[in-house]
C-alpha cells in the first residue's frame, strides 16, 4: 500500500498576479513538495491585449453549442466530454453570479477510459459543488482571480481523487481541457494536448498550449524536475507532459513530478468579433491546422447555422484525413455568422467522393436541380454527362 496521499487542502494558495486580458499568462506549477514554479507560455498563444470599444461594452454572447465524438480507428472510445449551455440553471443556489454562464470540457483518456469517465462523472463536484468559488456576485478583477485559482485547484482535486479511487488502475489517466463562459468572459484551463481555438472574424486564435514533450517550455520543465524525454515520450512512456491520473508515473507521494496535473489558465474577454470556439482532442489537431478547422466550421455555419452538425462535419473531415485517434469536438457559438445566400449554395458543383475499395469517381452534384439544368451545367464546361447506376459490395 502506498503512503497516504498529501491533502489538497494543505497546498498553498497560488500567488495572485494580475492577468492581462487575452494575454498568455505565466502558468503556475504546483509541485508535490508544495512549491510553485513559474512557467513560460508558448508563442502560439496570442499576446494581443483586447480593449473594450464602445460597441462592445454592452456585448453579451448568445450561447449555443454542439458536439460530436467518434471512435475513429481505435477499438474503443476513451474520450468523454461535457456540454452545458445553461450553467446557472444547472448549479442552482450554488451560482452566485448574475450573468448567463456555460461550461464545456473534453477529457481524453489513455490507458483505458476509466480515468476520463470518472472525471466526467464527478466534474460538477470538482469544479463547482466542492470548489471554493468566489462569494461576491460582481464580476471584477478579484472575482476572476479567485475563479482562476478555483479552476487550478479543481484539476488537482480531480487528480488526487484518481489516486484515491482504488477501482482505477495507476497507469490510467486523462488529459483535461475546460471552457467556462461567464457573460463575455471566457476562461480556458488545460492540462494535456487537447486544444481550444477561437474564431475572430474568421481568423484562428489558439487559446491553449499543447503540453507535449515536443514543447520547448515543457521539455525544460520536465528535465528540471529530473524527467527525461525519450523517443518523443515523457520517460519513454507518455505522449503528454500534463495529465490527470497516471499515478504510476507520479509516485512517490510528496515529490515533485515531471508529469503534473497543474493546468495553464487563460482569461479572454469576448467581443462582437469573436464568432465561435472549437474545443477538440488531439486526434483533430494531429491532421488539421487551427485555420483549417476554423474555416471549415465558419463555412458550414454560413450554410446551415447548426453547431452540432458543424462538430460532426469537423470529425468527418479528420476521419477523411486519416486521423488514427479517437475524435471529439465541441463547437460553441458566441455571435451569429453571416448566413450564405441559399440560392448560391444550390449551385451545381464538382465534388470528389471516396467510395469503398478506394474507388474514386468525379461526378456532378446538381442539388435539386432538374436533369436539364445539370446537362446545361456540364455542357458549359465541356463535361460529358453520364447517368449510371453502380452497386458495390460491402
Amino acid at each position: 500500500m502506498p503512503p497516504s496521499p498529501i491533502e489538497i487542502d494543505a497546498l498553498p494558495t497560488p500567488p495572485t498576479t494580475p492577468t492581462t486580458v487575452f494575454q498568455a499568462a505565466s502558468g503556475v506549477q504546483i509541485s508535490r513538495s508544495e512549491s510553485y514554479q513559474a512557467l513560460g507560455c508558448s508563442t502560439s498563444i496570442q499576446t494581443t491585449t483586447y480593449v473594450d470599444s464602445p460597441r462592445n461594452i454592452k456585448f453579451l454572447p448568445t450561447i449555443r453549442s454542439g458536439s460530436h465524438t467518434d471512435v475513429g480507428r481505435r477499438r474503443s472510445n476513451e474520450d468523454e466530454h461535457i456540454c452545458i449551455d445553461d450553467l446557472s440553471t444547472c448549479l442552482g443556489p450554488l451560482c452566485t453570479w448574475l450573468l448567463p454562464s456555460s461550461f464545456y470540457a473534453i477529457f481524453d483518456g489513455h490507458g483505458g477510459s476509466d480515468a476520463a469517465s470518472y472525471v466526467k462523472k464527478n466534474a460538477m463536484r470538482f469544479f463547482f459543488e466542492d470548489a471554493e468559488l468566489p462569494k461576491n456576485s460582481d464580476i471584477n478583477k478579484s472575482f476572476l482571480e479567485e475563479l482562476e485559482n478555483s479552476h487550478r485547484r479543481a484539476f488537482l482535486v480531480a487528480d488526487q481523487a484518481l489516486a484515491d479511487e482504488r477501482s482505477i488502475d495507476a497507469s490510467c489517466g486523462t488529459t483535461a481541457i475546460t471552457a467556462l463562459v461567464l457573460g463575455k468572459h471566457l476562461l480556458i484551463a488545460n492540462a494535456g494536448d487537447s486544444r481550444a481555438v477561437l474564431s475572430r472574424k474568421g481568423d484562428a486564435v489558439q487559446l491553449s498550449q499543447d503540453h507535449r514533450p515536443s514543447s520547448v517550455v515543457e521539455r525544460k520543465r520536465v528535465e528540471d524536475l529530473g524527467g527525461v524525454i525519450e523517443y518523443g515520450y515523457l520517460n519513454g512512456e507518455l505522449a503528454v507532459t500534463r495529465a490527470l491520473g497516471d499515478w504510476c508515473m507520479k509516485l512517490p507521494f510528496g515529490a515533485a513530478s515531471p508529469l503534473t496535473a497543474e493546468p495553464e489558465v487563460q482569461h479572454i474577454l469576448l467581443s462582437e468579433d469573436d464568432e465561435f470556439l472549437i474545443i477538440g482532442c488531439d486526434g483533430i489537431w494531429d491532421v488539421m491546422s487551427n485555420q483549417d478547422a476554423v474555416s471549415l466550421v465558419r463555412r458550414k455555419l454560413r450554410l446551415h447555422g447548426d453547431p452540432q452538425q458543424c462538430a460532426r462535419e469537423l470529425v468527418d473531415q479528420a476521419l477523411c484525413r486519416a486521423s488514427g485517434d479517437n475524435l471529439t469536438v465541441i463547437v460553441v457559438c458566441f455571435s451569429p455568422v453571416d448566413r450564405q445566400d441559399p440560392v448560391a449554395s444550390q449551385r451545381p458543383r464538382l465534388r470528389w467522393c471516396k467510395l469503398r475499395k478506394m474507388i474514386f469517381i468525379c461526378f456532378v452534384v446538381a442539388s435539386d436541380l432538374p436533369r436539364k439544368s445539370s446537362q446545361q451545367f456540364c455542357a458549359g464546361r465541356g463535361i460529358e454527362m453520364v447517368v449510371f447506376v453502380a452497386a458495390f459490395k460491402k
